[in-house]
C-alpha cells in the first residue's frame, strides 16, 4: 500500500483531498506546513508527498527541494489554487513530478496520483533490477569438494530461493555468516537488502531496540522515531547470528515478527508490517536447551523450518589445501606479495592441526604466515608458533636429517624473516657481506640474477618482487 503525505495550511483542502487518496486505498497522513512535513518526512518513508505551493513558514516549492534533498526516492505533486503555469514549472524544475490544481478534479487528482506512483514503481523495479544484475556476479567464494560439505552446498540451493526461515548449525568459524549471505544472493530478495546481527554481542534492551526500534522519548536519549534493523532489512534479509544466546522474552517478542510479520517500536503502539526473510544461526545445542527450559520450543520449531549444518574443518580435511592457498592469493594481493604456494613441510604442518577455530583459524594462520614470509612459498616458519612446536613435536614434519645445505637455507632464511627482509642487517647478524647474502638468496630462489642489487640502498627489500 502506498504511503502519501498531503501538506496545506488549510484543513479542508488537506481533509478533503486525503479522504479522496483513502478512498482510493491510500494510507495517508496529513500535515500543515512545510516544517511539519519536513520532520515527519525524516521519521517515515513516504511514497508520495502532495504539498501546497503557498504556506506561511516553508512555502511547497522549498519543501520539494527539502524532500529531494532528504528522501530522493519520495515522488512529489504540487498543488496550486491559481493554476499557475510559472508555478508548476518551477516546482518540476526542483524535482516535482506534477501538479494539481483547486478546486480539485476528482478524475485528475486520481490520475496525476496514480501517474506518479506507477512512476515511482517504475524506478524502484529498475533499481531492484540493477542490485539484482550487481548481485549475480559471483558472490563471497564457498569452497570444498569434501562430501559433508557438498551436501551442504546442495542443500543451501535447495533452500535459497523460498521464502522460509533457515536454521545454520555449526561451530564457530565454520562460515555460518557467509552461508547466509549465499541464501540471501541465491534468494528472490537478492535486490534488497542482507542485514545482519550478532544477537549475542548485545545485551537485551540494547538488542530489542536495535531490532525493532524506538519512538521519540521511548527512553534517555531516544531523541526521535528510529528505525530498527527489520523495518531496515523490509523485503530483504534479516540474519540473526548466535540466536541461541537470547532470552525467553526476546525469542517470544520475536516469534510474533515471525509467526505476524508485525512489530511495535519501543514506546509506540502503532503496529507496523514488515517482509523480512530471517536466517539464523547458532553453535550451540538448541534441542537440548529446550529440554532445559532455556529456549522456547515454539521458536525452536518456528526457527527450524529448514536448518543446514555445516561441517567442521576437521571433517572436510580434504579441502584444506584448497581454502589454504584461496586464502593465499588474497593475503598476497593484498600484502603486494608474489608467493605461489605452500611448501610441503608448512602442508603438512597445516594438515596435522586439528582446527578448533576452523575456517577462521585457518584464514587467520594463512595471513600469518604472508605476512611474516619473504620466500616464494610458504614455510614452516611462516607459520604461527604453535603450529610449528606441535609438526615439529610430532615428529610429521621434517622428520629425516636435514643437509648441511638445507640447514644453511633455514638459518639464513630464518634470520631474513626476524629482520624483516631488510638484506643490510641480515646480512650482518649472520656474519656475511651483502653480495655473499644476495648470491645466496639467488640460489633459494627469493631474489632474481638480474639487476644490479644496489649495494648502498640499505632499505628493506621486497620478498620476491
Amino acid at each position: 500500500m502506498a504511503r502519501i503525505l498531503v501538506v496545506d495550511d488549510e484543513e479542508a483542502i488537506r481533509s478533503g483531498l486525503a479522504e479522496i487518496l483513502t478512498e482510493e486505498g491510500y494510507e495517508v497522513e496529513q500535515a500543515g506546513d512545510g516544517q511539519t512535513a519536513l520532520a515527519r518526512i525524516r521519521e517515515e518513508v513516504f511514497d508520495l508527498v502532495c504539498t501546497d505551493v503557498r504556506m506561511p513558514r516553508m512555502d511547497g516549492l522549498e519543501l520539494v527541494e527539502r524532500v529531494k534533498q532528504e528522501s530522493p526516492e519520495t515522488e512529489l505533486i504540487v498543488i496550486t489554487g491559481f493554476a499557475s503555469l510559472q508555478s508548476a514549472v518551477d516546482a518540476v524544475k526542483r524535482g516535482a513530478e506534477d501538479y494539481l490544481s483547486k478546486p480539485f478534479d476528482l478524475d485528475e487528482v486520481r490520475l496525476t496520483v496514480k501517474r506518479a506512483l506507477e512512476k515511482k514503481s517504475l524506478r524502484d523495479k529498475q533499481g531492484r533490477l540493477e542490485r539484482r544484475v550487481a548481485h549475480l556476479s559471483p558472490g563471497p567464494t564457498l569452497l570444498g569438494k569434501s562430501p559433508s560439505f557438498q551436501r551442504s552446498l546442495q542443500l543451501l540451493e535447495r533452500v535459497a530461493p523460498t521464502q522460509s526461515t533457515v536454521l545454520i548449525l555449526g561451530e564457530t568459524g565454520t562460515g555460518k555468516e557467509l552461508v547466509a549471505r549465499e541464501i540471501h544472493r541465491l534468494s528472490p530478495r537478492a535486490a534488497e537488502p542482507f542485514i545482519p546481527i550478532n544477537c549475542g554481542a548485545l545485551p537485551d534492551t540494547l538488542l530489542e531496540s536495535e531490532l525493532f526500534g524506538y519512538a521519540k522519548g521511548a527512553f534517555t536519549g531516544a531523541d526521535k522515531n528510529t528505525h530498527g534493523l527489520f523495518e531496515a532489512a523490509d523485503r530483504g534479509t534479516l540474519f540473526l547470528d548466535e540466536i541461541g544466546n537470547i532470552s525467553l522474552s526476546m525469542q517470544q517478542r520475536l516469534l510474533r515478527v515471525l509467526e505476524a510479520g508485525e512489530l511495535l517500536r519501543l514506546g509506540e503502539r502503532k503496529v507496523r508490517k514488515v517482509d523480512v526473510r530471517i536466517v539464523a544461526a547458532t553453535n550451540a545445542d538448541l534441542k537440548k536447551d529446550v529440554e532445559k527450559g532455556l529456549f522456547r520450543q515454539d521458536f525452536y520449531y518456528r526457527l527450524r523450518v529448514l536448518s543446514l549444518e555445516l561441517p567442521p574443518l576437521r571433517d572436510r580435511m580434504d579441502d584444506l589445501p584448497l581454502l589454504a592457498n584461496h586464502f593465499l592469493q588474497g593475503c598476497a594481493a593484498r600484502f603486494h606479495k608474489k608467493i605461489e604456494g605452500f611448501s610441503k613441510p608448512a602442508l603438512a604442518a597445516l594438515e596435522a592441526h586439528r582446527w578448533p577455530g576452523n575456517i577462521r583459524e585457518l584464514e587467520n594462520a594463512v595471513e600469518h604466515a604472508a605476512i611474516l614470509c619473504v620466500t616464494p612459498s610458504i614455510e614452516l616458519e611462516d607459520l604461527p608458533g604453535e603450529l610449528r612446536e606441535k609438526a615439529v613435536t610430532s615428529g610429521g614434519v621434517e622428520a629425516a636429517p636435514l643437509t648441511l645445505d638445507a640447514l644453511e637455507r633455514q638459518h639464513i632464511l630464518r634470520v631474513l624473516r626476524e629482520c624483516g627482509g631488510h638484506r643490510g642487517r641480515s646480512a650482518e647478524q649472520l656474519g656475511i657481506n651483502r653480495r655473499t647474502l644476495y648470491r645466496k638468496l639467488i640460489e633459494y630462489g627469493v631474489a632474481r640474477e638480474e639487476g644490479d642489487e644496489d649495494e648502498g640502498d640499505d632499505s628493506p627489500q621486497p620478498s620476491t618482487s
